[in-house]
């Protein structure tokens, strides 16, 4: 890699701030829970936030839209012009989270080259989607990040490091390090500190990822042939405001000239790296609800849609729920037909069809507890789905390419990564 596909940023933080207020869980969390994100509100108030320069995207169908996105650019500004933030000059930061169930999750924040992905269906680029990119989605989020001076990132891009190459030698030499931040977050996100690597160590981390690079090491570990391109960073988060950054990118290229391209700030994209094999990250299933629908007509439906058994078997596993006459219905079904490889894709692929010619809109939940709740009310439908497992991610997307969209999630709404460390990107 004569570029470095990832490397370190001129990354801002905030000073002398209230970080437990600043630091915000991800825009794309709590999308059917208005009551999350008024208790953050006032629970932030009026001390600078992340909740200040994001938009959360329980809000991207309100009418308002464009004055609270120029409200976020305003603010952006303001922060900056008013010393807000200090800068960790071409730094890497090592991250740890003390998540609330227990477990301490390692990363590393950094730039990635957008040069070096691509989220189309077929993709044998470094950094590649790891779920179908909903490309509908891309161009609201744009218009949040085009005008944007500031990026703070939510994604969290994944290596398959069995030997712990690259993060583990951090988390020995962490005591090196200046400390950066050390506090709780908001709302059950347990606890956050970071370091500033040295360069030393920094260059040992890029060292690291160019070993894990090789073509030649990359076939062998997973039995692909020559015409697999190697797969470094799996996205596990943020899909979706990565492909919205290489938007950007993308147009900023057609209207400079390719020298300018090339060195421009929004050519990269702030991440956390993990790696898979973290014993505290956890891959959970995204569960579905669909609002605005009769769930009696639904179930006849899936049933003429799939061969479905309400005896276990060696189908794929879905729980339907739905609030009838005698109360909450909750029947556990297995697909015996399938047209995908798991269960998720076949359920997702019936919803589409179904949605499509019906009135309703599907939403993806994090949480048993909240998919009962809401398929509680009438008029709502909950699709309860089985967990992934963490080793088949890398070996699925190389040969067979991204997984259904919304197949899984790295840890409960809590566990995902809350907005903190900013960069400039104009």
């Amino acid at each position: 890699m004569t570029n470095p596909v990832f490397s370190p940023a001129d990354i801002l933080l905030p000073k002398g701030q209230d970080m437990t207020k600043w630091s915000v869980v991800a825009c794309d969390q709590y999308t059917s829970e208005p009551a999350y994100w008024e208790r953050v509100e006032a629970f932030v108030g009026d001390k600078p936030s992340t909740l200040r320069i994001t938009l959360p995207e329980i809000y991207l169908e309100n009418s308002e839209v464009p004055q609270k996105i120029q409200y976020v650019n305003q603010t952006m500004e303001q922060y900056d012009r008013e010393g807000v933030f200090c800068c960790l000059p071409h730094s890497l930061v090592y991250v740890e989270r003390a998540l609330s169930g227990g477990g301490v999750r390692k990363g590393l924040v950094g730039a990635v080259d957008l040069e070096r992905y691509d989220y189309a269906k077929g993709s044998q680029s470094l950094i590649r989607a790891t779920e179908g990119t909903v490309l509908e989605r891309i161009p609201p989020r744009v218009k949040v990040r085009e005008n944007a001076l500031l990026e703070s990132p939510h994604i969290m891009l994944l290596i398959d490091d069995k030997e712990d190459t690259v993060i583990g030698p951090l988390a020995q030499s962490k005591e090196e390090f200046a400390p950066v931040y050390d506090f709780d977050l908001m709302e059950n996100g347990g606890h956050i500190k970071g370091w500033q690597v040295s360069p030393e160590k920094a260059q040992g981390v890029l060292a690291a990822l160019e070993q894990l690079a090789q073509p030649e090491a990359f076939r062998e570990k997973y039995g692909a042939p020559e015409d697999k391109g190697v797969l470094l960073f799996a996205v596990g988060d943020g899909n979706h405001s990565l492909a919205t950054a290489k938007a950007c990118y993308e147009n900023l290229k057609k209207v400079l000239p390719p020298e300018q391209a090339a060195v421009h700030p929004a050519r990269y994209a702030l991440v956390e790296l993990n790696n898979i094999h973290d014993p505290a990250l956890e891959f959970e299933a995204i569960h579905r609800v669909v609002f605005g629908v009769d769930g009696g007509e639904m179930y006849k439906a899936l049933s003429r849609y799939f061969d479905l058994s309400e005896a276990p078997c060696n189908g794929q596993p879905v729980t339907m729920l739905w609030q009838g006459e005698g109360g909450l219905f909750e029947k556990p079904l297995w697909i015996q037909n399938p047209c995908s490889q798991l269960a998720v894709g076949s359920l997702q692929a019936f919803l589409d069809g179904y949605l499509s010619s019906h009135k309703g809109r599907v939403d993806y939940i994090h949480g048993e507890d909240v998919v009962r709740k809401l398929a509680g009310q009438p008029g709502n439908v909950g699709f309860l789905l089985p967990d992934m497992g963490k080793g088949e991610l890398f070996p699925t997307v190389i040969f067979d390419g991204a997984l259904p969209r919304k197949t899984f999630s790295m840890g409960h709404a809590w566990d995902k990564r809350y907005y903190l460390e900013c960069r400039k990107i104009r």
